[in-house]
């Protein structure tokens, strides 16, 4: 199934609009679904020497994971919606497009949960160049098969309108196993584990060699 990128809708809503704060709230139950936050809470607390050196997310959203992050080490979230309200003080908050910010970019740990998808090919390349700054790696993606597709499609019935359209826009955005990391140019400098899960997620985790 060849990867092909389409606008989401959300890209194009304010953050304040309805269909913005529904499909936000459908974004934080597929996550619980598919056990994203969990496991990278889970390698942020198995790398503790690397998230003191600095926690980095990257379409960082609403910030909750951030805020879960924070007590490991310091956290920046990039995004280009406002710093949230409510989270945690200690969070530094950057606003704006990220290739805008990229030179500032570094840290210990490197995290994105269901962003990368968002990225062209030479966009990967690009990231893949601002990765060699840190030393942990975790991603979380939609995996890119059919077989996901029809669990995503089992879902449509309990979201909201944005998420029925972006919801598969993003699987058939994902990756199949040893995309992202050649994408990325990442080399045997690093070690990296891959996994699918049957809920439709792939996870990535690269550490230094």
């Amino acid at each position: 199934m060849e990867r092909v990128i389409e606008p989401e809708l959300m890209d194009s809503l304010d953050p304040d609009d309805p269909m913005a704060i529904r499909s936000r709230r459908d974004l934080r139950l597929i996550n619980f679904i598919m056990g994203n936050e969990r496991w990278i809470r889970a390698q942020v607390a198995g790398h503790r020497d690397a998230a003191a050196k600095g926690i980095v997310e990257i379409g960082a959203g609403g910030g909750e994971l951030l805020g879960s992050l924070v007590k490991h080490g310091p956290a920046t979230g990039y995004d280009l919606v406002p710093k949230p309200v409510h989270l945690d003080d200690r969070v530094s908050w950057k606003q704006g497009d990220l290739w805008d910010r990229e030179a500032e970019l570094r840290g210990g740990i490197l995290v994105a949960n269901l962003f990368l998808h968002h990225l062209q090919a030479d966009e990967l390349v690009r990231l893949g160049k601002i990765a060699k700054r840190f030393e942990v790696l975790a991603f979380v993606e939609p995996l890119r098969t059919r077989d996901a597709l029809w669990m995503g499609e089992r879902l449509l019935p309990i979201v909201g309108e944005a998420t029925k359209h972006d919801m598969l826009v993003s699987i058939r955005a994902g990756f199949v196993a040893g995309e992202l990391p050649e994408l990325l140019g990442l080399g045997e400098d690093w070690k990296v584990s891959e996994r699918s899960t049957w809920r439709g997620g792939h996870r990535v985790l690269a550490s230094r060699a």
